[in-house]
């Protein structure tokens, strides 16, 4: 077994039940990879995880290390994994609700099934923002919302993980994007690609939800309430809370994936190819170490809006 600094928590009590100190990672059993965590990327879920949110959804034994996205370089391959070897730079899950060990540690175990090499262009920082968000953006786009060009979508909050990744993935395939997002973050999110953007603090809504195809909320507040409500009946919905069933006076047909997306291997490979590709840019704003790790999800708890962060750990 390794003895690792990981940020772990003993208890659901707030941001101070985050502690970084020593426990140990055991060599890869079946169907697992050991990695040295060079990044982790840090999530609205991670916050919520720390907060106990979860905890019905799947009990877990107390303490445990947090942390599912991760970018690093491959220890040591457990029996019955395939395709990486000693040395590899890989990206992926590796959250204790995924089987993994969390990744919020220099060393984590992840199941091979949900790594991939990670994109050759782009640094562990960079890679690490991609799993969890990449995976959410390509699942509403391509599986839920079946998007193709010529479409017009409404993307809510461009500016977050989910968002920018979104709004990027939408051009790709063509589609006419317009996103909300506060008047800072206008420019950013044009950057990105957006051809409209709805300052959601200044303008109404409804002066501009006219014709749209689809729809994704990376935000989960109300889902029928703006700027959703004003969408035609019958407009495809993905949002990372709204469950299928959910009572609603326009109709939408909804797709939930917030506690569902689902990191494969495959989709991990298809994130890497457009990255590579040229066509997916991964935008981190900051970079916090390791011994930051309570610190960093407070912030995300207390700032909904907050762009993309990372613990650098090497």
């Amino acid at each position: 077994m390794k003895t690792v600094k990981a940020a772990r928590i003993h208890n659901y009590d707030g941001a101070k039940a985050v502690r970084v100190e020593g426990t140990t990672v055991p060599e890869p059993q079946s169907g697992e990879v050991l990695l040295r965590v060079h990044a982790a990327g840090v999530n609205s879920i991670d916050w919520k995880i720390r907060a106990g949110y979860l905890q019905q959804m799947k009990p877990l034994q107390l303490p445990f290390t947090l942390g599912g996205d991760f970018s690093g370089v491959v220890q040591a391959v457990g029996p019955n994994v395939s395709g990486y070897e000693v040395g590899d730079e890989v990206y992926g899950l590796a959250s204790v609700f995924n089987d993994g060990s969390g990744s919020f540690a220099e060393f984590c175990l992840a199941r091979a099934s949900a790594v991939a090499l990670k994109p050759r262009g782009v640094s562990h920082v960079e890679a690490c923002g991609l799993p969890t968000a990449g995976v959410s953006a390509l699942q509403a786009l391509v599986g839920s919302l079946r998007l193709s060009a010529g479409q017009k979508i409404l993307i809510n909050d461009g500016a977050s993980g989910i968002g920018s990744i979104s709004i990027q993935l939408a051009k790709h395939f063509g589609a006419h994007v317009v996103t909300t997002a506060s008047a800072d973050d206008i420019p950013y999110v044009k950057g990105l690609g957006a051809d409209e953007v709805i300052d959601y603090r200044r303008r109404k809504f409804e002066e501009v939800t006219i014709g749209f195809d689809a729809g994704v909320d990376t935000v989960g507040c109300d889902t029928y309430a703006q700027p959703f409500r004003a969408l035609k009946r019958g407009v495809r919905l993905s949002s990372i809370l709204a469950y299928p069933g959910a009572g609603s006076t326009n109709d939408f047909r909804l797709e939930a994936f917030a506690l569902s997306t689902r990191v494969t291997t495959k989709r991990l490979e298809k994130l890497a190819e457009l990255v590579d590709e040229g066509a997916l840019n991964v935008r981190i704003d900051k970079t916090f170490p390791l011994d930051q790790a309570g610190i960093v999800l407070h912030h995300l708890e207390t700032t909904p809006a907050a762009r993309k962060v990372v613990l650098k750990i090497v």
